[in-house]
């Protein structure tokens, strides 16, 4: 979409109620058309020998606090909660469809390809092209190129695209050099991630294959930097449908090829490794026509531009912040790979499934939220950065706690009603849902995590994130290889996943005392409410869900199969526990319900969004 429609009201007359939230507008509503985040302050260049820092003015510094300007009516247009809920409604549906088709392959891997050293390899291999391309931009892509996009198109007279044509064009060249280098170096790629005794040869013909994916997830992210930089969210949160489409007919077409009954054949090989290639390369291709309609122009341009200096500090900081990140990772799977042969392929699909309520709900609000954080960070105004802090934490919390609640009491059963098919079998699929049970304690925190490192990069402070990853894999990389010492192989997956989880519980006590001292007050009441009684009414529902379970399987008597059992167990208990946590929440009167379930509304078609 072009723009983002929105609502504005004026403040209502009465006394403030504690107990409201305010992710929606109330009183009477009128129409906006948001085609730019809010408009950047000025920014100055503060260097030193160590580092080039973006600093916004007023300074949100804690020895040089920001003095807030006054409030205007365009900063209320611009800071309209409805807009943002709004916005990150829009993208939640596209990544929703997103995360149905990415579970719809997950499904199909596990089912044709397995739960073996053929999956294995092939995830390894399938993990590095995201790698390096985090390395050589991704971080780098959501803590800096946004706000500076943004801010060229503020300063300049050709809306910023003189800037982004050159951030493009050089682009282009420096990752096809990297891309170049990295499947030239396949093999010294590939063995930090596997134990020794594994098959690393299969898996680096994989990654010959594989590798080429790093250019075009390069080029996609800043195709949609570029839009996203223009309020036009849609064609980034559609483009990976597409490339899950692909990859789904890529898997179609290696089940019904010769396969061998251990192994895989070499046409089986090149199917799967240029099909997932292929699918990076259809969505970063389906943008091209959106920059078009947004009136952008791409063509070959080089040259210096002095914001591009912007880059040298902040992108050494978060490279530093995903290369600590993959010792962890490294670690991680090289520790599951000794203990099991299909321990890295369990381990990552299962962590990849706990992310799907993650990646419907948090990234798309996260998406939302990094402009006007930015914007508000430029302006000095530090009470809307602690605001937009507060309320993605308690959105967060109010979306995703039910679901850890979900998945850790029935993660095993949805192993097994799920993946007990093809060459995965149930105990593949057993060991793959309690994987996901083990983990799911960590959703959201992760997700607070990731929402504070927005912070810290909208107020361009890039080196906060690092350090605090270097906590987070100060304690992860010990506790990993202490999995296999106090764990029996069938659990060292388990483990590591418990372990990854507890990484994040420690990112966000880190993070939350680091924000505290460098904003102050961080509305930790009102998160802990929040918290407090969505826990409350998740430990209800999951009360009832096992009793209604307990009475189930008594009516069995053992009586169906593993599988059915299973099914009917998730049917039975997911149904009673969303029935009642939505009750629960209901009656406890958690605020950040009424957005949350005003959005389902509208995407369900139901009716208007409710404005309370």
């Amino acid at each position: 979409m072009d723009a983002v429609d929105g609502t504005s009201s004026p403040s209502g007359t009465g006394p403030a109620d504690p107990h409201r939230t305010e992710v929606l507008p109330t009183g009477s509503e009128r129409t906006v058309r948001v085609a730019r985040p809010a408009p950047l302050a000025s920014w100055n260049y503060a260097g030193s020998s160590e580092e080039t820092v973006l600093l916004p003015r007023p300074p949100l510094e804690q020895d040089a606090p920001a003095v807030p300007a006054p409030r205007t009516p365009a900063d209320e247009q611009g800071r309209d909660d409805g807009a943002l809920v709004r916005a990150s409604g829009g993208m939640a549906v596209a990544t929703l469809v997103s995360r149905l088709t990415g579970f719809l392959r997950t499904l199909g891997l596990t089912a044709i390809v397995g739960l073996n050293f053929v999956g294995s390899a092939f995830n390894v291999a399938n993990t590095l092209p995201n790698i390096i391309f985090e390395l050589l931009l991704g971080g780098v892509l959501t803590s800096v190129v946004i706000p500076v996009l943004v801010r060229a198109a503020k300063e300049d007279g050709d809306d910023g695209e003189g800037f982004a044509q050159k951030l493009l064009s050089g682009a282009a060249v420096g990752l096809a050099l990297a891309t170049a280098l990295a499947v030239l170096a396949a093999p010294l790629l590939i063995r930090p991630y596997l134990d020794p005794g594994t098959d690393l040869e299969l898996a680096t013909d994989f990654a010959y294959l594989l590798l080429p994916q790093i250019f075009f997830y390069g080029m996609g992210a800043l195709f949609g930097a570029i839009l996203n930089s223009r309020a036009n969210f849609g064609p980034a949160a559609w483009a990976p449908v597409l490339n899950n489409v692909v990859a789904l007919v890529a898997l179609g077409i290696y089940a019904f090829l010769p396969s061998p009954e251990v192994g895989i054949s070499d046409a089986q090989l090149l199917v799967l490794g240029i099909g997932s290639t292929l699918g990076i390369v259809v969505q970063a291709a389906v943008m091209l026509p959106a920059m078009r309609r947004v009136g952008f122009r791409w063509k070959w341009r080089f040259g210096w531009d002095r914001r591009l200096s912007a880059f040298g500090g902040l992108a050494a900081w978060v490279v530093g912040y995903v290369l600590i990140s993959q010792v962890g990772l490294a670690a991680i799977l090289r520790v599951a790979s000794g203990a099991d042969e299909g321990g890295p392929a369990i381990y990552s699909y299962a962590w990849l499934l706990i992310q799907v309520p993650y990646g419907v709900l948090g990234v798309s609000l996260l998406t939302a939220l990094m402009p006007r954080m930015s914007a508000a960070a430029a302006n000095g105004r530090t009470d809307q950065v602690v605001a937009d802090l507060s309320l993605g934490s308690r959105l967060s919390t109010v979306t995703l706690l039910p679901m850890s609640a979900l998945l850790t009491v029935f993660g095993s059963q949805l192993g097994i009603a799920l993946f007990s098919i093809g060459r995965s079998g149930p105990e593949g699929a057993a060991s793959l849902g309690g994987a996901m049970a083990a983990s799911a304690f960590g959703l959201v925190p992760m997700a607070v995590v990731m929402l504070q490192m927005r912070v810290f990069y909208a107020m361009n402070d890039a080196r906060t994130p690092t350090l605090i990853m270097v906590v987070i894999t100060a304690l992860k990389v010990p506790m990993a290889y202490l999995c296999p010492v106090l764990l029996p192989p069938e659990q060292v997956v388990l483990g590591l996943a418990g372990v990854n989880a507890f990484g994040f519980v420690v990112g966000l006590v880190v993070g939350n005392i680091w924000l505290r001292v460098r904003l102050g007050h961080l509305d930790t009441k009102r998160v802990l409410r929040t918290l407090v009684l969505t826990l409350l009414a998740s430990v209800v529902a999951v009360l009832v869900a096992l009793l209604a379970v307990t009475l189930l399987e008594r009516l069995l008597d053992g009586g169906a199969s593993l599988v059915l059992r299973s099914w009917l167990v998730l049917v039975v208990g997911s149904s009673v526990f969303l029935a009642v946590v939505a009750v629960a929440m209901r009656l406890l009167r958690v605020p950040e319900l009424d957005p949350v379930v005003s959005r389902l509304r509208r995407l369900l078609g139901r009716g208007p969004a409710r404005t309370t």
